[in-house]
């Protein structure tokens, strides 16, 4: 009985070190994508904020001077427009890609039945 137990002892223990191991690895993985897409959103925030500089500028000189010379801001402006739709929709796929810990979650729900005697060993 008491090897029995001790089997069970340490099954137990291996398994909760991989559960917590298999946790770490996908928290990690999880972490590095969420950073990806928040660095790309802020890129795109970046990109709004020249937009808007460079539509600024070239519509007060396009006024101001009815020559046509704010056509240069524009095609900048245009150019960040791109950018930062760019680096906004990367961004929003990499952050919708974040699935957690989905691994961990579903071996960890089979912990109950295994210290029962119902989940075959590995």
């Amino acid at each position: 009985m008491g090897e029995a137990f001790s089997y069970v002892a340490e099954d137990l223990s291996i398994l909760m070190r991989q559960e917590v191991e298999l946790a770490r690895a996908e928290i990690r993985q999880s972490a590095t994508r969420a950073g990806k897409g928040a660095g790309m959103l802020a890129g795109a925030g970046l990109g709004g904020y020249m937009v808007a500089l460079f539509a600024s500028v070239a519509a007060w000189w396009g006024i101001g001077d009815s020559t046509g010379h704010g056509w240069s801001a524009l095609i900048v402006a245009a150019i960040w427009l791109v950018i930062a739709s760019i680096l906004g929709l990367l961004g929003r796929r990499e952050l919708s890609a974040v699935s957690g810990t989905p691994r961990t979650v579903q071996t960890a729900k089979k912990i109950p039945d295994a210290l029962r005697g119902n989940e075959s060993r590995p």
